[in-house]
């Protein structure tokens, strides 16, 4: 491999350090959810908000803001103010994090420009990831606000576009630092873009897992049927064929039987192809590298199986939830590893 110049190895460095404030974004952002603390602060203000409320008469405040919301009408009226405090602290870190991980891009950004260490492609990279880092904040306060007007819970489908949106932020910023690493090679085994195309495949099926799981979060689907492999004591429980005959493809989506069902036959897919793919590549490829990612994706697929099982048949406890979200952001670090070796070399 050639030598990394310096001044790239401080990119890297950096680019790395967003990977790790975003990930810990989407896990602070499960626990936010799964302790119903995500609608807490039914205002959004990004520079003044920063500070936590400091005296009495503030907390006073914030919580007769909170008072107005549907969740504590319908849901949390027995509320106190300690009681509010304790949903209000996640929120707040979640938030807190995001105004980080803008100064810890913007600022050494800016110094990078300064000194002409970023020009052309790269430059437009990182423009790209800024602007990504943007949408995601105000996805965020969209499916916040979801929750603020008539009910007591965010839009699944919000919810979706808020997690696919932070975990593609993650991808492409791993593939950028990747690619400062990795140069393109002018040689490639012919087997490797069989191995890519089914890595690919791979990803996608993993891209629609996480968008099903964002939909089970949304909807609390987690919270019924907590048997596996039996739904109830069916395979494919009545209720799904009783919702496609009353909402149409709606149910797809809707339907919280049905899309908990989803979720699980996706993730039986998946580890399945996993498997598939480690044992007809295991022994084919020669790259170190690629032998330990393939090595990792089957037992990254193991693990984050028996924690969705285990997941849903405890119902939900908050360590098993976050554990299998961080479990998710490891598959797709392997796959992209996996897809960002394997792809085309230079014409």
């Amino acid at each position: 491999m050639q030598e990394i110049p310096n001044r790239n190895k401080i990119i890297i460095s950096w680019l790395f350090a967003g990977c790790f404030l975003v990930a810990a974004m989407v896990i602070i952002g499960g626990i936010t959810r799964l302790t119903h603390s995500g609608l807490s602060m039914v205002n959004w203000r990004p520079i003044m908000g920063t500070l936590p409320p400091l005296n009495v008469q503030q907390w006073q405040e914030t919580f007769e803001l909170y008072k107005q919301s549907p969740e504590y009408q319908k849901v949390n009226a027995h509320f106190n103010l300690e009681e509010f405090k304790s949903i209000f602290w996640w929120e707040y870190i979640h938030r807190l994090l995001g105004r980080l991980i803008g100064l810890v891009f913007l600022l050494p950004f800016a110094f990078f420009l300064i000194k002409g260490w970023v020009k052309g492609p790269l430059l437009k990279k990182l423009v790209f990831i800024f602007l990504l880092g943007g949408l995601q904040g105000l996805l965020g306060w969209f499916m916040v606000k979801s929750g603020l007007v008539d009910r007591p819970s965010v839009s699944h489908y919000r919810l979706a576009a808020h997690l696919v949106t932070a975990l593609f932020l993650y991808v492409y910023i791993f593939w950028v630092a990747l690619d400062l690493i990795f140069p393109l090679k002018e040689k490639q085994e012919k087997f490797l873009s069989q191995l890519r195309k089914n890595t690919g495949g791979l990803l996608a099926l993993l891209t629609i897992q996480i968008v099903y799981g964002a939909f089970v979060a949304g909807l609390k689907a987690g919270f019924i049927m907590n048997t596996y492999p039996l739904m109830a004591g069916y395979v494919i429980h009545p209720s799904i064929s009783n919702a496609f005959s009353e909402m149409g493809l709606s149910a797809l989506t809707e339907h919280i039987v049905t899309v908990q069902f989803i979720h699980r036959t996706v993730g039986l897919i998946l580890l399945v192809f996993g498997i598939y793919v480690w044992w007809i590549f295991r022994n084919r490829v020669d790259s170190k590298k690629l032998k330990l990612s393939l090595n990792l994706i089957v037992y990254s697929f193991l693990f984050q199986f028996l924690l969705g099982v285990l997941t849903l048949i405890y119902v939900v406890p908050v360590w098993l939830g976050v554990l299998h979200q961080f479990g998710a952001i490891v598959l797709l670090t392997v796959l992209i590893f996996q897809l960002h070796e394997t792809r085309k070399v230079l014409n």
